[in-house]
């Protein structure tokens, strides 16, 4: 036996005869009927944002919570960089025998790098001197900003400075 309808036309049969069976009895009757479209779009619009609305604000509160990490990162490492850069031009500054531009000696490249952390210890916030590593950390930072001779090590310049300015600070 062979079907009437083939299996991809049965669903457009079927929806067809469903729409003459509801169409007749009005056509029969010889008046218009009126559907309501407006209200049911609104209806369907409505329905959607409340659904759509608390999704949406979901998703951006996690974005938000997946940017927060990399950017207190980021907001941190500039700002440890901007303190470098402030403790060092004053400490420069402060440093009898140390001139902005030239390279500094090992003696006076060591006292930049206790007064620069001197300063940062004065004056920044405790959780960003943490954050630039502590006075280790900060000494190792405003060592590499400087323009040092090239006898400078860790050893001779670095190490010293950051002996002095401990001493200075236990000393009241």
């Amino acid at each position: 036996m062979t079907p009437l309808f083939p299996n991809r036309a049965r669903p457009v049969a079927i929806a067809a005869a469903l729409l003459a069976a509801l169409t007749v009895p009005c056509a029969a009757q010889g008046a218009t009927v009126d559907l309501p479209w407006g209200d049911l779009l609104a209806g369907a619009v409505q329905g959607l944002g409340s659904v759509l609305v608390p999704l949406a604000a979901t998703a951006a509160l996690a974005a938000l919570a997946r940017l927060t990490g990399p950017l207190r990162i980021l907001v941190t490492t500039t700002l440890v960089e901007r303190l470098v850069r402030n403790v060092g031009d004053y400490a420069v500054n402060a440093v009898a025998g140390a001139v902005r531009g030239r390279t500094l000696s090992v003696p006076v490249g060591s006292t930049v790098i206790a007064s620069a952390v001197q300063r940062a210890l004065d004056q920044a916030p405790g959780w960003l001197v943490r954050a630039a590593g502590g006075v280790d950390g900060l000494g190792e930072k405003v060592f590499r900003s400087l323009p040092l001779e090239e006898a400078a090590t860790e050893a001779n310049t670095l190490h010293p400075a950051l002996r002095a300015m401990r001493m200075r600070r236990a000393t009241p």
